[in-house]
């Protein structure tokens, strides 16, 4: 058992120095979502102040946390529905992957996850640095909603990670997985909160948004971080988010299985 779990860690750690390569993408990345959340300040304020201060549920202080927060995150998100295992899969080096002493599935998410913490540091925290200058932004004012948004917050990345890899698994009935990924990308971010708050949303929407994972990776951290919830709705946020992370790895898994089984390479 201790020798898995430090497998895994090392793992996660190989992904975190992966990311740590590509400097300058970050640098880029920075700019660009933080140049679309000055955007989203002018036209979600404008939409509070027409309201007459709040929309959704929300008052300009908590969207200004929903808007920095939210871009904070795209960088450890992955709403674009790309992965390197995708790719494996197409050209058959999965194979490799399934002789080696370590779960598939386990070992791209916990790599992945390790990729996604790092970006964080060059992009999340910056934005959010940038978020609390330009704009008022609502904190929780509970250490238990704190605590249990920083969970959230990894289990957003996680639950993210473990989704993706659900596309990749496509690529072992399907030649080419590049379709899936744009529908994965346009559904996704839409129906995570990425645009505006899912609660801002014609009901039957925001129903069918809650019906999926997508939430889980955006809006429940973020409302838990917007003082949207208190510590009792924090909990219930992070029982759906544990949920959903039982619910996509125990198909991934099985996808995983049913592939290994359907898979063929030059023709064998």
């Amino acid at each position: 058992m201790g020798a898995t779990v430090r497998v895994y860690g090392l793992l996660l750690a190989a992904g975190f120095r992966r990311q740590a390569t590509y400097r300058l993408a970050a640098l880029s990345g920075l700019v660009a979502n933080v140049t679309f959340g000055l955007l989203k300040v002018a036209v979600l304020f404008a939409a509070v102040r027409a309201a007459g201060g709040e929309v959704g549920g929300y008052d300009q202080g908590q969207m200004g946390t929903y808007i920095w927060l939210s871009q904070a995150m795209l960088g450890s998100v992955n709403f674009w529905g790309g992965s390197d295992i995708a790719e494996r899969i197409k050209d058959g080096q999965v194979t490799v992957d399934f002789l080696r002493p370590l779960d598939v599935q386990a070992a791209t998410i916990t790599t992945e996850v390790g990729q996604a913490l790092f970006a964080f540091v060059p992009r999340g925290i910056p934005q959010l640095l940038i978020g609390t200058v330009v704009v008022d932004m609502t904190w929780p004012g509970s250490v238990a909603v704190w605590v249990l948004a920083v969970v959230g917050l990894l289990l957003a990345v996680v639950i993210s990670a473990a989704t993706v890899y659900l596309v990749a698994a496509v690529g072992f009935w399907l030649v080419e997985t590049r379709g899936v990924q744009l529908v994965y990308m346009v559904v996704s971010g839409f129906l995570a909160g990425l645009f505006v708050p899912i609660g801002l949303f014609p009901g039957w929407l925001e129903l069918l948004a809650q019906a999926t994972p997508f939430p889980s990776m955006l809006m429940y951290p973020v409302d838990m971080l917007a003082g949207q919830v208190d510590a009792a709705g924090a909990v219930g946020l992070v029982a759906v988010q544990v949920g959903w992370l039982v619910g996509v790895g125990g198909l991934g898994a099985l996808l995983t299985r049913a592939g290994r089984r359907r898979l063929e390479i030059q023709g064998g």
